[in-house]
This record gives structure tokens, C-alpha cells and sequence, in this order.
């Protein structure tokens, strides 16, 4: 303030109100790709933007001659995962995708490549996961430290005892998600981020995952507005009549349990009715392809012996949006 300013007091300048206030009137929607980037998904299946990604470094050695103790399936040679990461990457790339990595600034766990269980994007930001076990504890603060230099913002971060796993998060519409409750998503995470959901008119359902399962993502994948990929006699009836109910054809192919199913429905939708899946299964991606759906693939033999794939080490960002009225 001058010496004018001092002697003539301060109503009516600009900083308490005067003529030259200039009110911030955007909604926060409005603001993103302004302010923040650009971010927010409110579907599984419009046109993918921008995904978030770890390449696996030493931390994988942490298993020892013990993966089960990292929650993994068989030990895991680094070389070969990490060339079938970028693989994976650069797939994605050529799909006219934008990736960004982690670039973690600490030692991190061994499960950091699995991304798609550190957030959950909304349409107006990001919700921070709090994963259920030990072994993968503090993840999401390397997560939460790479949207924050993205200029993603982050709605929300769970509080007392809740845990919550992104993959247990899906949309079904621009006004409804869907999350399941089970090992990785427990009652008092639904609770808040169903309380988040409501005050952006967004309704939350919450079914029961059976027992010995992972994700929701793992029984539920969303290919276009009308067609949805469930897993036979495991995917909760309230989410199949749910489907249903929006004008989904819902689709059971021929899953099994084994290896090659678990990594036939690991898949990330590009577009509608374009996919990114494992390479090597023919089997379904013959069946995808009846659906009228273009099947990229890329190789994960390697990876998939840290018990995940595709859709689990892809953490959506951002997808096109309609424009809607007071959208952005």
C-alpha cells in the first residue's frame, strides 16, 4: 500500500472490495484445463486422454525368493518386466495417449506399478487411495506428490480407519458409480467417498465382492455406452441389473479360472469399442472382436507374475467429457 493509499485508508480499493475487485466466478469444473490441468473422467469408455504409469525398478528384487510375502504370484525377472512395460507405454503413445510416470523420490514398495489402485479420478479431480494392506502402506503419497506437480487436484484423502483401492471404483454413467466392498474397500471408504460423490450429484452404489476375489475390475469392464464385459457367476447380481437398468447389453464370456481369463478381462478401454489387452489370448480377443470391438495388444507375460496386468498398472487421468451445461 503507498503512502496515499495509508492516508486515505483502504475501502474501496480493489483488495477490500472496491470498483477493481475482480470476483472469481468459474465453478471449479469451469477451471480445469485453466487453472488445472486437464483431468476427470466421468465414463469407462469415452476416448482416454492421459494415463499415469510406474515402470518397476529395483523395488521388484524386494521379493527375495518369497512373492507371496509381496503379494505377488511368482518371483519376477526386472530386465523383462520392465521391457514389457515400456512395451506397454509405448502402446499407448501410439494410441495417441499422453503418459506421465510416478518418478518417485523415495525407495518405494514393489507394488508401485499397479497405479490404477492408488486414485480414482471424478469429474472434478482426484480421490487419493489408502490401500488395505501393509505391504503396499504409503504408496499413494509418491501418487499424490506426481498429481500435485501435474496440477491435478486431489478432492479427497481417506481418514481414520478407511482403505480403498481405485480398481474397486467404476463408472457407469456421468451420474453414477459404482464400488465394491471387500478386501481392498472397506465400509468406512464407501462411506466417505460416497458423501464426496453426493455433493457433486453423483450417486454411489456399493455391492459385495465375493470372497477370494480382488477388484471390481476384475469382474466389470466397460467397453462403450451400451456394452459391458462381466465375468460369469462371480459379478454381483446388483451390478449386472444395475447395467441393465442404463441400457447395457451385458456380455459373459467364456472366463475360467485360470491364468489366461484373469488376463483376458485386464484390459484398459481406449475408446468406444477399443480396447488394450494382453497380447497372446486369441481366444478372447476373437470374442471381443465379434463384439465389434479393436483389440491393441501388448505383451505382459513377465508382469503378470506380480499378479496384475493392464488395467491395473494404468491409472486413468483423464478422459474426453461431453460439454454440459456449467461444465468446462
Amino acid at each position: 500500500m503507498s503512502a496515499s493509499d495509508k492516508s486515505t485508508g483502504s475501502f474501496g480499493t480493489a483488495a477490500y472490495g472496491g470498483d477493481n475487485w475482480s470476483p472469481r466466478l468459474e465453478t471449479h469444473q469451469q477451471e480445469l484445463g485453466k487453472f488445472w490441468a486437464n483431468c476427470g473422467i466421468d465414463s469407462e469408455w469415452r476416448p482416454l486422454k492421459s494415463v499415469l504409469l510406474h515402470c518397476p525398478g529395483d523395488e521388484l528384487n524386494a521379493a527375495g525368493g518369497d512373492p507371496d510375502a509381496v503379494q505377488m504370484l511368482d518371483v519376477v525377472d526386472l530386465a523383462r518386466a520392465r521391457e514389457e512395460h515400456a512395451a506397454m507405454a509405448g502402446a499407448y503413445r501410439s494410441a495417441g495417449v499422453e503418459v506421465h510416470a510416478v518418478d518417485p523420490d523415495l525407495p518405494c514398495p514393489p507394488n508401485l506399478m499397479f497405479c490404477a489402485d492408488l486414485l480414482v479420478m471424478t469429474p472434478q479431480g482426484a480421490i487419493l487411495a489408502r490401500p488395505a494392506s501393509t505391504v503396499r502402506a504409503g504408496e499413494e503419497r509418491q501418487v499424490a506428490r506426481k498429481l500435485a506437480a501435474l496440477g491435478i487436484p486431489i478432492l479427497a484423502t481417506l481418514t481414520g480407519n478407511a482403505c480403498f483401492e481405485g480398481a474397486d471404483l467404476m463408472w457407469l454413467d456421468e451420474k453414477t458409480a459404482m464400488i465394491g466392498r471387500g478386501l481392498r474397500t472397506n465400509d468406512a471408504a464407501i462411506e466417505q467417498i460416497g458423501r464426496l460423490l453426493a455433493g457433486l450429484g453423483i450417486e454411489l452404489i456399493a455391492v459385495d465382492m465375493p470372497f477370494g476375489s480382488m477388484h471390481l475390475m476384475g469382474m466389470l469392464r466397460i467397453v462403450d455406452h451400451d456394452l459391458a464385459i462381466c465375468w460369469p457367476r462371480r459379478t454381483p447380481h446388483r451390478c449386472v441389473t444395475r447395467l441393465r437398468e442404463l441400457g447395457y447389453q451385458v456380455v459373459f464370456p467364456e472366463f475360467r479360472d485360470d491364468q489366461p481369463s484373469y488376463r483376458a478381462i485386464n484390459f484398459v478401454t481406449l475408446g468406444p469399442r477399443r480396447i488394450l489387452m494382453v497380447a497372446g489370448l486369441s481366444e478372447f480377443q476373437n470374442e471381443f472382436e465379434k463384439l465389434g470391438i479393436d483389440c491393441l495388444t501388448s505383451p505382459t507375460d513377465e508382469l503378470s507374475r506380480a499378479a496384475g496386468n493392464i488395467g491395473c498398472l494404468s491409472a486413468v487421468l483423464w478422459r474426453e467429457r461431453p460439454q454440459v451445461a456449467g461444465g468446462r
